[in-house]
């Protein structure tokens, strides 16, 4: 098995976990599943075989295949899968201009889910999320999103214009503190080094973050965090009243 490159239409885990969520999640596009002869060591094993043998996916134990692909010695499950496409539904969106690091998308991926967020867009140029690291950082998260790459923002702009925008810039009109979401949304984020053009305070309300003159400004992960928390407290709030009425 080669090397993941980017474009290509197959793909691969790295790990157990995020192994068994794609398990769980896209089992019709998994094709095998690697694991490694000392696999048995480890507590998530029982569920890989029982979700293999319940989707009918080969399994195989081969420690080359595992040492050729993960960079790193404690890899011990690798799920290849066909890579596959998506589309939005009408729930809330997060909308991420020029994302390039794979960590952070990752990590990005993994906060949206923790929040309940389950729709990605991304402006080209961007990261591939189903490179290997992605999918890794991202702990198996990437498997519950739904996600679509758009070449401009404008397009995905006309197409969803009836909900409300809030890019997240440092020259933002309003405070976050100062903003409630009404409606359906979308929160925009730039690039990790540059974030977003000026052109998009034309878009929606834009909003900043605010924080000390001790920093210029916030990681891109950090960011997309804080402004999730902000914007899913009223519906972890209403969760949380049904849960107490039951």
């Amino acid at each position: 098995m080669k090397l993941y490159k980017k474009g290509d239409d197959t793909s691969y885990t790295l790990g157990v976990f995020p192994t068994i969520e794609l398990l769980k999640t896209k089992p019709e596009n998994v094709m095998r599943v690697v694991v490694h002869s000392s696999i048995e060591k480890n507590k998530g094993y029982p569920l890989i075989q029982q979700l293999c043998q319940q989707h009918h996916i080969p399994m195989n134990i081969h420690d080359k295949t595992i040492d050729k692909l993960s960079p790193k010695s404690n890899c011990f499950a690798i799920g290849v899968f066909q890579t596959y496409s998506s589309s939005l539904n009408d729930e809330n969106h997060i909308v991420l201009v020029n994302p390039m690091d794979m960590g952070n998308m990752g990590t990005m991926m993994r906060t949206m889910l923790g929040f309940g967020y389950t729709n990605l867009v991304i402006v080209r140029p961007a990261v591939d999320i189903f490179d290997p690291k992605v999918v890794r950082a991202s702990m198996g998260s990437i498997f519950h999103l739904n996600v679509i790459y758009y070449d401009d923002f404008q397009t995905y702009y006309h197409q969803y214009h009836d909900r409300e925008f809030y890019p997240f810039m440092l020259k933002g009109a309003k405070n976050i503190h100062q903003v409630t979401a009404l409606k359906k949304h979308s929160l925009i984020f730039g690039n990790e080094s540059s974030g977003l053009d000026d052109c998009y305070l034309e878009y929606g309300q834009s909003v900043f973050i605010p924080h000390s003159d001790k920093i210029d400004s916030l990681n891109l992960s950090m960011a997309l965090g804080l402004a999730l928390f902000h914007f899913s407290k009223e519906n972890f709030k209403q969760k949380e009243v049904l849960r107490e009425n039951v």
